[in-house]
């Protein structure tokens, strides 16, 4: 690849101007990451990989166009790592080599030029008026939830998808604010007719996940993916022969492990006054939306008049007037 990538796939880009309204069209190589997926996963991998790598990761993230006219050799040097780093820091961000990097980073890049750059939120300082407050807050929700759709890979939601409509009993197990997460899907998912139970005791979960067997789901849902009260009941439906699925901004640690299909959440950023029950939740709703809408969708005939059903139920408890 030459020094021209950078110009090769910008005059690719303008090319692709599709929609109609003037926006640019995502142009990627096929069958590889799409570059705001790409700037997701470093986002999502970065804090797992070996400090070296995170280098490689950071930089790629910060400067793509300068980075898309590096060789490998170039890159390591500019990172004060080796050409074996660089190589495996591409393939852990999904790519089968270094080439295939450059390729993402020059359409990224020309995106960015286009005036397509991701947004960077700045930390909520103490002393911010609450004005500011709610600008930060509401830009770093709306870049959580466009790392995740980019990350999210359809393949392993639409099998998700697939094996709660198919399954007899949906279990779903989190802790804190992933117990909360995990509370809403099973209420979703009742409303419709499924069965399905949510655990925040880890004894219950696990005394639970012992009664799954094939056929039924069993849904983790951890921000870290190394939360032992939910790895442990996971564990133990994947040993019965449930369907296991992980919902987690880490698809590198344990729980993966453990899961039939990992649903990648985005890793925002942590602050002080930010933490990460907050920032992770985001994108856990996200997941769950979509799986309950996709549920809706395959079961339309039968998950329409329970939905109704339900709401007519509840109806009387919402009437203003007296005695109503």
């Amino acid at each position: 690849m030459t020094e021209n990538t950078f110009q090769r796939v910008s005059s690719r880009l303008k090319e692709t101007s599709t929609d109609g309204g003037g926006r640019l069209a995502d142009a990627a190589p096929s069958g590889l990451l799409a570059p705001a997926a790409l700037t997701a996963k470093v986002r999502a991998l970065a804090p797992s990989m070996t400090r070296s790598m995170q280098r490689v990761a950071e930089k790629v993230a910060a400067d793509p166009a300068g980075c898309a006219a590096l060789t490998v050799t170039g890159l390591a040097e500019r990172t004060s790592t080796s050409e074996a780093t660089v190589v495996r820091t591409a393939r852990v961000l999904g790519y089968p080599g270094y080439r295939d990097l450059r390729l993402a980073l020059a359409a990224l890049a020309a995106q960015q030029a286009a005036g397509r750059a991701p947004a960077v939120t700045a930390d909520i300082a103490v002393d911010d008026p609450i004005a500011d407050v709610v600008a930060k807050l509401a830009q770093e929700e709306q870049q959580c939830l466009a790392d995740t759709a980019a990350a999210l890979d359809p393949i392993q939601l639409d099998a998700a998808v697939a094996a709660l409509v198919a399954a007899r009993r949906v279990d779903a197990y989190g802790i804190a604010a992933s117990g909360l997460v995990g509370q809403d899907l099973v209420q979703k998912l009742l409303r419709i007719g499924l069965i399905a139970h949510a655990h925040t005791d880890p004894h219950l979960a696990v005394t639970n996940a012992v009664q799954l067997r094939p056929g039924d789901v069993a849904i983790a849902i951890t921000h870290s993916g190394r939360t032992i009260d939910v790895i442990e009941p996971l564990r133990t439906a994947f040993d019965q022969g449930a369907t296991t699925v992980a919902i987690t901004g880490h698809p590198e640690a344990e729980v993966a492990q453990y899961a039939d299909l990992v649903l990648t959440t985005s890793t925002a950023r942590e602050s002080e006054l930010r933490p990460a029950a907050m920032s992770s939740r985001t994108s856990q709703l996200l997941v769950v939306d979509c799986l309950f809408v996709g549920v809706a969708q395959r079961t339309y005939a039968t998950a329409a008049p329970a939905l109704s059903a339900s709401y007519e139920a509840l109806a009387h408890r919402h009437d203003p007037r007296p005695g109503r």
